[in-house]
C-alpha cells in the first residue's frame, strides 16, 4: 500500500469507529474500502474483525469509566449472539468470493433501508433482567450470525431489537450494543484468524482509525436527533460506494 492509502485506511477507519459508536453503518464504509485496497473479499471480511474488536474494547472501557453500562445484562444478551455468531463466521468462511460480494451488496442495500426508517417515538425506561424474554434471545442469536457473518449493518438490527422491543433509549443502546459486540466478535475473528482469512498488519492499522473515532463517540454519545445528521453521512458515503461495487 501507498502512504496515501495507509493514511485514507486510518481516516476511514476513525469516521467507521465512530458512527459504529453512535449509529450504525461503519462496516458499510471500511468492509468496502479493505476490498478496494486490493485484499480478497474473505479477507478482507475476516480483517474488518480486528478494527471492530479494538474498536469496541476501547468503546467500553470508556463507557464503563463514565460508569455508563450493565455488564450482567450485558453477558445475558451476549452468550446467544456468541453462539451465532460462531456459526455465521464459519458460514462466511467457505462461502465464494462471488457470493460474497453479492451478500455484501444485499447486506448495505438492506441496512441503508432499515436506516431510512423513521424511529417511532416509545416510551423508555432503564433495562432489567427481568424483561429479557425467550424471544429477545432468539434475535440475539440472529444478529450473532449476520454479525458472524458479515457485521454490515449490525447496528440497525439492535436498534430493531433493543429500541423498539426493549424500549431503552438510544444511549442506552449503544452502550449495550459495544458490550455485546465486543463479546461476540472476539470468538468470530478467532475462526477468520484460523481459517487464514485475516491480514494482521491493515487490520491493526484500521483499527487505529476505528478507536480514535470511537473514542470521540463515546464522548458525544447523544440521543436520536443528534445523531440524524450521522445518519445521513453514513448513507451518502454507502450510496457511492455501492455504485463503486456495482461496477467494481
Amino acid at each position: 500500500m501507498s502512504a496515501v492509502e495507509l493514511v485514507g485506511l486510518v481516516l476511514i477507519g476513525g469516521v467507521a469507529g465512530f458512527i459504529n459508536v453512535l449509529s450504525a453503518g461503519g462496516s458499510m464504509l471500511t468492509l468496502p474500502m479493505l476490498m478496494f485496497l486490493g485484499l480478497p473479499p474473505q479477507v478482507a471480511n475476516g480483517t474488518n474483525r480486528v478494527a471492530i474488536t479494538l474498536q469496541s474494547i476501547s468503546a467500553v472501557g470508556s463507557f464503563r469509566r463514565q460508569g455508563q453500562g450493565n455488564w450482567s445484562i450485558s453477558l445475558r444478551l451476549a452468550i446467544p449472539a456468541i453462539l451465532g455468531s460462531l456459526l455465521g463466521a464459519w458460514l462466511a468462511t467457505g462461502v465464494s468470493d462471488a457470493v460474497f460480494e453479492a451478500v455484501l451488496v444485499v447486506a448495505m442495500v438492506g441496512a441503508s433501508v432499515f436506516m431510512l426508517m423513521p424511529q417511532p417515538r416509545l416510551d423508555t425506561r432503564p433495562l432489567t433482567a427481568d424483561r429479557l424474554s425467550p424471544l429477545i434471545y432468539l434475535a440475539l442469536f440472529v444478529i450473532g450470525v449476520y454479525g458472524g457473518f458479515i457485521q454490515v449493518g449490525v447496528g440497525a438490527l439492535f436498534i430493531v431489537v433493543l429500541y423498539r422491543m426493549l424500549r431503552i433509549d438510544l444511549r442506552q443502546v449503544n452502550v449495550l450494543k459495544v458490550a455485546i459486540v465486543l463479546l461476540y466478535m472476539i470468538p468470530a475473528l478467532l475462526v477468520f484468524a484460523f481459517s487464514g482469512q485475516v491480514r494482521w498488519g491493515v487490520g491493526l492499522l484500521l483499527g487505529l482509525g476505528n478507536i480514535t473515532g470511537a473514542m470521540i463517540a463515546v464522548k458525544v454519545n447523544m440521543g436520536p436527533r443528534g445523531a440524524q445528521w450521522i445518519k445521513w453521512l453514513t448513507l451518502a458515503m454507502v450510496a457511492a460506494i455501492l455504485v463503486r461495487l456495482i461496477v467494481y
